[in-house]
Order: C-alpha cells, then sequence, then structure tokens
C-alpha cells in the first residue's frame, strides 16, 4: 500500500525542486557588460549632459540640516526621583 504513495511524492518533490532551481537561470537577460564604442557625436552630446548636470547640482544651496521636533524637545537631562 505504501508504495503506491511513494512515486507520486518523489514527483512532487523532484518538481518542486526544479521550480526553485529554474527561477535562479533568467533568460533574456545578458550579464555581458561589453558595450560597443558610442559614435563621436553621442560622447559629446553625453559630455555635455554630463557638464549641465554638474553645474546644476554646484548652483544648490547647501543643505541646512533641519530638526523639526527639536522645539518640542527638552535640552535639559530629566532629574531622578529618589524617596
Amino acid at each position: 500500500m505504501a508504495k503506491r504513495f511513494v512515486l507520486p511524492v518523489a514527483c512532487a518533490i523532484v518538481m518542486a525542486l526544479s521550480g526553485t532551481a529554474a527561477a535562479q537561470f533568467m533568460p533574456g537577460i545578458n550579464l555581458n557588460t561589453d558595450r560597443p564604442s558610442l559614435a563621436p557625436e553621442e560622447q559629446e552630446k553625453r559630455k555635455a549632459v554630463d557638464d549641465a548636470y554638474k553645474s546644476a547640482i554646484k548652483k544648490l544651496p547647501d543643505k541646512k540640516e533641519s530638526d523639526p521636533w527639536g522645539n518640542l524637545r527638552s535640552t535639559a537631562t530629566p532629574q531622578s526621583k529618589q524617596r
């Protein structure tokens, strides 16, 4: 009687394990980072965009640290009550 359930259980285990193993392979995603070299016009265009970004970042004012709860906190440390 137990032999009848061994094959379906074994098949179920193999299918469950093969599903997670198949998820490790990502078809359609190329992990090769070799890119063809850009045309000189495209390189100049990208450099102009980068320069414009850097100059815009330099124009931003310095960020001041703000503490929205600062005025609600007390600066004095609480003293413990002794009985």
